[in-house]
């Protein structure tokens, strides 16, 4: 089975359909977002709506922190981003703020949990940004493969069986089989707002036959996606670092 795995698309509508439109050129049996639907981008409407539509197909969908705060549930952020979360409040209908509602923390599915922080506490919102996180994530679980998002930075850990555990920056591109005798953390990179300097999107393939898994660079319209968040008001930072991506 070929899962397509999203997150962190942050109302990017522009970086989602590019995403969308390389995905669907392959054959994907599953799709899955992994939360941060809303915030910081232009099109919080159109992305809830999309990934509404694939739910309902049988897509594997997940709350992150910015789509909690969208519902009104208190969460810290620096300035920005609370100003971009309390104009989104303002876009969404009461079916999208519904759906958002619906999301849960953390999905199984066969070996793998999916979820968009950290596993050791989904409703925390810690990030996985070293082995010391990585390895908390992987003891709260007995997934072979954790998939999570929320640091905007691809990561891939693994743990041995003797019990160490290392981490490395995965190239795009590259077809990475995750071997069994080890157990996995992917932090997939951000489709909305990259922040490793590339402003490519990023999403990952995963192929749960061979075990494989190949993160994604796709290049995206990112010149409109900045003026649709300039011309809404929303902080001017937001749109500029789409074309920096950090």
């Amino acid at each position: 089975m070929l899962i397509a795995i999203l997150t962190d698309i942050h109302g990017n509508r522009e970086a989602l359909e590019a995403c969308l439109a390389h995905a669907e050129r392959r054959p994907i049996d599953r799709y899955v977002f992994l939360g941060d639907l809303v915030g910081y981008g232009a099109d919080p409407g159109f992305v809830v709506d999309t990934v509404k539509n694939f739910a309902a197909r049988g897509a594997i969908a997940l709350l992150g922190n910015h789509d909690s705060a969208a519902i009104g549930n208190p969460e810290r952020m620096n300035d920005e981003a609370t100003l971009a979360i309390e104009w989104t409040r303002r876009q969404l209908t009461n079916v999208q703020r519904d759906f958002l509602e619906s999301l849960p923390l953390t999905a199984e599915d066969g070996d793998r949990l999916y979820v968009h922080a950290s596993a050791a506490a989904p409703a925390s919102w810690d990030y996985v940004l070293d082995e010391r996180a990585a390895s908390r994530s992987l003891m709260a679980s007995e997934a072979a493969v954790t998939f999570c998002g929320h640091t905007h930075l691809p990561a891939l850990f693994h743990l041995t069986a003797s019990g160490k555990i290392a981490g490395f920056d995965p190239d795009a591109d590259v077809v990475m089989p995750l071997t069994p005798h080890r157990r996995w953390v992917a932090v997939i990179g951000a489709v909305g707002q990259p922040r490793d300097r590339n402003p490519a999107a990023c999403y990952a393939l995963y192929d749960d036959g061979p075990r494989t898994l190949t993160y994604v660079r796709v290049p995206y319209d990112v010149e409109t996606a900045a003026r649709k968040i300039r011309d809404a008001g929303l902080p001017p930072f937001l749109a500029a670092r789409l074309a920096w991506g950090r």
